[in-house]
């Protein structure tokens, strides 16, 4: 049967269950990195962004600041 554990990695690589109660079984595992919140957030908002992002009012609104110009 298996079992899905949620865990916590610290900076050394030692694995932690989220849960202060939970325990780790003894044997073998598999482990799913997951990306952090922030990346999956700003991800999941950029196509709603982008309709406005890419409007010529947009481009207007920020022409002043362009190193290119």
């Amino acid at each position: 049967m298996l079992t899905t554990i949620e865990v916590e990695i610290d900076r050394e690589g030692r694995v932690r269950p989220v849960d202060p109660k939970g325990r780790l079984p003894a044997g073998r595992a598999l482990l799913t990195s997951l990306a952090p919140l922030s990346d999956e957030t700003a991800l999941l908002a950029a196509p709603a962004l982008a309709d406005d992002w890419l409007k010529r009012e947009e481009d207007a609104a920020w022409a002043d600041l362009r190193l290119d110009r």
